[in-house]
C-alpha cells in the first residue's frame, strides 16, 4: 500500500518512476520533498497554527522545477558525454575500437557498418584505418570494388606516412589482382610505390611481390 502511494505521489509530481535515467533518484526525491512540503504546508495553513504556510507552496514546487530542469538539461546530457568519452578512450586502449563495427558487419547490418566506418574516417587521426577497412567492406561484402579503389585513391590527398602509402597501395594491389582481376594495375601500383620508396625496407618486400605477379603473367 505504501510503495502505491509513493509511486502515485510520484506521479503526480510528475516524475516518471518507471524510468532508467541516471538522474532519476535526483528528481524522485525533489519530487516527493515538494509534495510533502505542499502537504505540510497545506494543513499549517488550513488549520490556523501559520496562515502563512500558503505562500510556501509556490517555493517548493519552484525549486523542484530548478532541480528536475538541472537534472535533465544540464547533469544529464554532461553525464552521457563524460560515460562516452571514457567509454571511447576505454575503446581505444583495449585496442578494440572497431569492434562494434565489426559486430555489425557479421551481423550482415552493412549499410550501417559502412556509416560507422564513414563517420570514424572523419577523424583525421583515424582517416586512413577507417577508410582501409570501408574499402575492404565495399570491395567484399558490399561487391563495390571500384567504389573501393576510387575511396583509396582519394585517401592519398593530403599527407601520408610512408607506412599508410604502403597499407593503401597493398589494398590497392589486393583489389586489382584478386577482386577486379586486372593485373597489370596491380604491378603499376607496385611499380608506384618502388619507385617512390626505393630505400625503404619495406620495398624489398614490394620488389619480391611485383617479381611474383611478373612470372605468374607469363
Amino acid at each position: 500500500m505504501l510503495q502505491r502511494w509513493f509511486n502515485a505521489a510520484l506521479e503526480w509530481a510528475g516524475v516518471d518512476h518507471s524510468t532508467e535515467e541516471p538522474l532519476r533518484l535526483v528528481r524522485m526525491t525533489a519530487g516527493v520533498l515538494a509534495l510533502a512540503g505542499t502537504c505540510l504546508s497545506l494543513g499549517l495553513g488550513c488549520s490556523g497554527v501559520e496562515p502563512r504556510a500558503f505562500a510556501l507552496i509556490g517555493p517548493l514546487w519552484a525549486v523542484y522545477g530548478l532541480v528536475a530542469g538541472l537534472a535533465t538539461g544540464v547533469l544529464e546530457p554532461a553525464l552521457d558525454a563524460l560515460i562516452g568519452i571514457l567509454g571511447d578512450i576505454g575503446l581505444r586502449r583495449a585496442g578494440g575500437g572497431y569492434s562494434g563495427i565489426e559486430a555489425l558487419v557479421a551481423r550482415g547490418e552493412l549499410t550501417a557498418a559502412a556509416d560507422g566506418y564513414r563517420e570514424r574516417a572523419r577523424n583525421p587521426l583515424e582517416r586512413t584505418e577507417a577508410t582501409i577497412r570501408h574499402a575492404a567492406l565495399l570491395a567484399g561484402p558490399l561487391d563495390q570494388p571500384e567504389t573501393a579503389v576510387v575511396e583509396l585513391d582519394n585517401l592519398r590527398h593530403g599527407p601520408l606516412s610512408p607506412r599508410d602509402e604502403f597499407r593503401i597501395g597493398l589494398a590497392l594491389v589486393d583489389l586489382y589482382r584478386n577482386r577486379l582481376g586486372e593485373p597489370g594495375r596491380a604491378m603499376g601500383e607496385l611499380r608506384r610505390l618502388i619507385d617512390r620508396y626505393p630505400g625503404e625496407p619495406a620495398t624489398a618486400r614490394l620488389r619480391a611481390i611485383l617479381a611474383e605477379l611478373k612470372s605468374s603473367e607469363q
